[in-house]
C-alpha cells in the first residue's frame, strides 16, 4: 500500500465507498462521479501504478477483475444489454489516480464506439 494514495486509503477503509464487491485481492466499489447510470471502479488491492507497471505474476489478479466484472454485470443484470470496461495508462492516457483501476460502464447506450 501506498500512504499518499487515495484507493489504497480507500481499501484500508479510512476513505468511505460504496462498496459492491470485495475478496482479499480485489475492491469494488461505485465512482463518486459516474459517467454514466452504473460506473464501478474495480481495483487491486495490491498497490499497482498502472498498466505499464505490470510485474511477472500480476496477471493472475487482472484476470480475476476481468471475472469479477462478469460476475457484477450477471448480478446487476447488465450482462445481456453490455458494458464497457476501460483502463487509462498514465497521463496521456487520462489516468488520474495513481493506482490501477478498471471503470465499468453500463446502465445505458453508451456513446460512440471507441475503436
Amino acid at each position: 500500500m501506498k500512504e499518499d494514495c487515495i484507493f489504497c486509503k480507500i481499501i484500508k477503509g479510512e476513505i468511505p465507498s460504496s462498496k459492491v464487491y470485495e475478496d482479499e485481492e480485489i475492491l469494488a466499489f461505485n465512482d463518486i462521479n459516474p459517467a454514466a447510470p452504473i460506473h464501478i471502479l474495480l481495483i487491486p488491492k495490491k498497490h499497482i501504478k498502472s498498466l505499464a507497471e505490470l510485474k511477472d505474476g500480476d496477471e493472475k489478479v487482472i484476470g480475476k477483475i476481468y471475472q469479477v466484472i462478469n460476475k457484477i454485470a450477471e448480478k446487476q443484470e447488465f450482462k445481456e444489454k453490455g458494458y464497457r470496461v476501460i483502463a487509462n495508462c498514465g497521463k496521456d492516457g487520462g489516468q488520474e489516480v495513481e493506482h490501477l483501476h478498471f471503470h465499468l460502464l453500463a446502465g445505458k447506450q453508451l456513446g460512440e464506439k471507441i475503436v
